[in-house]
């Protein structure tokens, strides 16, 4: 792909990240209450009054409002901004990724052949669906401790369809098998754990297990074990850290969800690397 096509690609993909990000924002707000994401029209929670269509054009509204409502004046959360421009942001930083030697993309699109185009744009809007779902679960689980399966869920479909079919298209049997060994083991894997330290482990936590495991599978062993370890890690530190400054209690529950996509998106990104790294130490290379 050539530059100019990059460069558009990316300023595209930021666009509509700020658009999936505006609805995050509403996901975030209404599914963890059992309200349809759809209906009824955004609205202020002050004045009741609806937000209105040139109000609602992410994050530049919100900085023209200087954070309030238009008829009200009640404080908008700076959350709302913060989270379409972070999509917008991640966005970006997974279509550059994609369009790099570093992600699993290059060899399955060379491989497709004339199916190419198709199997790489699958997988890029499977790792966009990643992206935004990562955003809006961490979002969720940090305030609420839950992991909707309504948005959990669908991702097994996401990763059928999006990994899975370009993988048959290049005729990539073993990317296909590790997809599915990635979704088993940390299910699996997870499913003990919950069984073994109940309240520990959620079931939200088992089905999320799965999803992320598929990517990580599909994108190699490498990546698998990184990114499996990379949770415990990220959340070992985190927790510790909160501990220490007396931010949360032991009892309290550290919800574990956002530290297993922050250890999913490492190993995905630099799991290839840091297991070279580490193996390098014994002597070992990576093959």
């Amino acid at each position: 792909m050539g530059d100019a096509a990059a460069a558009l690609l990316m300023g595209g993909s930021a666009v509509l990240g700020a658009l999936i990000g505006s609805f995050l924002n509403v996901v975030i707000h209404r599914v963890p209450a059992g309200q349809s994401v759809v209906h009824p029209p955004s609205a202020c929670p002050g004045c009741g009054n609806r937000i209105r269509p040139y109000d609602n054009i992410p994050v530049a509204s919100w900085l023209i409002l200087r954070g309030r409502c238009r008829d009200c004046s009640a404080p908008i959360s700076a959350r709302y901004p913060l989270i379409e421009a972070g999509t917008a942001l991640a966005f970006v930083l997974v279509t550059a990724w994609m369009l790099s030697p570093l992600s699993p993309a290059g060899a399955v699109v060379d491989a497709a052949g004339a199916a190419g185009l198709a199997a790489g744009a699958l997988l890029l809007v499977a790792y966009l669906w990643l992206a935004a779902t990562s955003i809006a679960l961490t979002a969720i689980d940090l305030e609420m401790h839950r992991l909707p399966n309504v948005i959990v869920l669908p991702g097994y479909g996401v990763a059928v369809l999006g990994l899975g079919i370009p993988a048959v298209l290049a005729g990539d049997v073993q990317r296909l098998g590790m997809l599915a060994a990635g979704a088993g083991i940390l299910f699996a894997a997870y499913a003990l754990m919950a069984v073994a330290w109940p309240g520990g482990m959620g079931m939200g936590d088992v089905k999320l297990a799965g999803v992320l495991g598929a990517f990580l599978g599909f994108s190699g062993w490498a990546a698998l074990i990184v990114g499996a370890f990379g949770a415990f890690v990220l959340g070992g530190i985190v927790s510790i850290a909160l501990l220490a400054l007396k931010r949360v209690s032991r009892k309290g529950g550290i919800p574990f969800g956002p530290w297993m996509i922050a250890g999913s998106w490492v190993g995905l990104v630099l799991g290839a690397s840091i297991a070279a790294s580490y193996l390098s130490l014994f002597g070992i290379e990576l093959v």
